[in-house]
């Protein structure tokens, strides 16, 4: 009997994350939230705008791929706060200004994005106030969680544990009383720390923290006092986390990551822990030694972000920062984004060039044509369910195995341009002679230089940089960026890769046929894609360990977020 999708899910989900650094099982817990429009995902009051997800084109006879473009606010699902959401910049010459206020997003270190979770429970205080008013996590909670565990310390990310996002995070109409009954005095608020707990914790030296309540700002008057009493001390949080409950008291490995936005006072974004094993130790104490590095490139509309297309009309949805609400004493407007789905560092699920299981659909007369020789080869294309928020976080991470391609630049004859330098499996054979066999669970990255090249080119009149990007191979001046063939997707998928990353553009190349055939071989296998990166010439050449994760985005065929590497 064929398995259905939920139960390969579960099945995946129950196995042990198996490591090079160690031997015990692992094992990941989600604490994101689902982003969709029926969940109360944004914080609600005019002028904050909605989350928008648009399915611009679906496989079929138009298109051979499943594309999505996003309107995202930072304030939407589990987010993060940085220290200019309150403290405003130096130049100012305000009572709150200070350096800090310029630490936006994609300033914050890479290794304060992890930790050592410790969880401070709150669970009484839940409900425990008048309606539209925040019962408040005092210092004597802090008090107590080291009397019956051990002393807070730097390297730490306390966590406050009410379980009001699993109570309340629900579809509309129960959804409005995670926030709109709150702030329409229908409810009592959720509970959150006071300004004095704040001063508490940085005085122990914590730079991270989290909550499970929808802000960590106190309703209705004390969301101001408890911000600028954390952020001015450099910390950055965790906004309407989840699943606290599966979490020890203390021992467990806590990560958020998001878009890298230019400029973002606070971002959207994906919190997991990892339990079990020895994997939590190590992470724990490269991220307290600060042995982390960031893999992805700053979004901005300044670089070109998103595929303009070969041909007129193909480009996908161009990223763009869109202001919205003016905060006079910061002098920074709020603001969203508009983007592809595909922007900047970002998954590729298996749905991304597959079509939904047990869904009839006609590919166009060319794509039938590949699709037989791909057929004959590889064998039948499969179909997929799998959108971003169905892909377990343990898929995208992993030991990192680093492949240096950068020897392919320039290999191909220009009378076959547009053509990309092909990834072979006798490459990665190459490889694995010189460096050892890759190992089930590994990450492989397919280091190009290409995407760093391009970042490293000067500016122009407008500020814009690295332009040629894309439409440089497109328009046959240079050949395209190294990809994988499907060979090299197939050749990994028996070695038991899982995930595949790149430092070029996509994974795919420029030639269309190519290209669609590696999608449909990663797909085929379950395998995902991560593309984009930069930086991936400092990974030390052993013991690093990648992280990654998207947006948890419902029915999404891509997923912008954001890697790291701790060694």
């Amino acid at each position: 009997m064929k398995k259905t999708l939920s139960a390969i899910l579960l099945a995946c989900a129950s196995l042990p994350c198996q490591n090079g650094l160690s031997q015990d099982p692992s094992k990941f817990i989600d604490h994101s939230l689902l982003v969709a429009k029926e969940y109360p995902c944004n914080w609600p009051t005019h002028p904050f705008p909605k989350f928008q997800i648009v399915h611009q084109s679906s496989v079929g006879p138009a298109s051979p791929y499943n594309i999505d473009s996003l309107y995202v606010d930072g304030n939407t699902g589990t987010q993060l706060d940085v220290p200019p959401h309150s403290v405003a910049r130096p130049e100012l010459n305000r009572e709150k200004s200070g350096p800090l206020g310029l630490a936006t997003t994609e300033k914050t270190e890479a290794w304060q994005f992890g930790g050592e979770a410790c969880i401070v429970d709150t669970r009484d205080l839940l409900d425990k106030a008048p309606k539209g008013v925040s019962p408040l996590v005092t210092p004597d909670y802090i008090d107590r969680f080291e009397a019956a565990h051990r002393k807070l310390r730097f390297g730490d990310v306390v966590l406050f544990r009410s379980d009001y996002s699993d109570r309340y995070y629900r579809p509309f109409p129960e959804g409005s009383r995670f926030i709109n009954d709150v702030v329409d005095k229908k409810a009592p608020g959720y509970p959150d720390p006071n300004p004095e707990t704040m001063e508490s914790l940085a005085a122990r030296g914590i730079m991270a923290l989290g909550t499970d309540s929808a802000s960590m700002g106190p309703m209705p008057d004390l969301a101001e006092p408890t911000h600028y009493a954390g952020l001015r001390h450099g910390m950055i949080w965790t906004e309407g986390a989840t699943n606290f409950g599966q979490l020890p008291s203390t021992g467990a490995f806590y990560c958020f990551l998001g878009p890298k936005h230019e400029g973002g006072p606070y971002g959207e974004g994906r919190a997991f822990s990892i339990v079990g094993g020895e994997l939590p130790k190590k992470l724990i104490e490269s991220c307290k030694s600060k042995r982390a590095i960031d893999l992805s490139p700053t979004l901005t509309p300044k670089f070109p972000m998103t595929n303009p297309g070969r041909n007129t009309g193909e480009h996908r949805q161009v990223y763009l920062k869109i202001d919205f609400l003016y905060s006079d004493y910061l002098d920074m407007h709020h603001h969203g984004h508009m983007m592809d789905s595909m922007a900047g560092t970002h998954l590729v699920p298996p749905s991304y060039a597959l079509a939904p299981s047990d869904s009839p659909w006609e590919d166009s007369p060319e794509v039938r044509l590949w699709l037989d020789e791909y057929e004959k080869k590889y064998g039948k294309r499969a179909q997929s369910d799998l959108t971003t928020e169905r892909v377990p976080i343990e898929w995208t991470c992993g030991d990192v195995r680093v492949i240096d391609v950068r020897s392919l630049v320039g290999s191909t004859d220009r009378a076959s341009w547009p053509a990309s330098p092909e990834i072979t499996s006798a490459a990665i054979e190459r490889y694995e002679k010189e460096t050892g066999p890759l190992q089930a669970g590994q990450v492989v990255v397919f280091h190009t230089g290409v995407i760093d090249r391009y970042l490293k080119m000067p500016a122009d009149a407008q500020g814009n940089f690295g332009s040629g990007l894309w439409t440089d191979a497109y328009s046959r001046k240079t050949e395209g960026w190294p990809a994988p063939g499907p060979d090299a997707i197939d050749y990994l998928s028996k070695k038991g890769i899982r995930c595949v990353a790149t430092d070029a553009p996509d994974l795919g190349g420029v030639d269309p046929k190519r290209a669609l055939m590696t999608y449909w071989a990663l797909g085929s296998r379950q395998m995902v894609g991560v593309e984009f990166l930069s930086n991936v010439g400092s990974i030390p050449k052993q013991g690093g360990y990648f992280l990654f994760a998207a947006l948890k985005i419902k029915d999404c065929h891509g997923g912008p977020g954001r890697a790291i590497l701790l060694y």
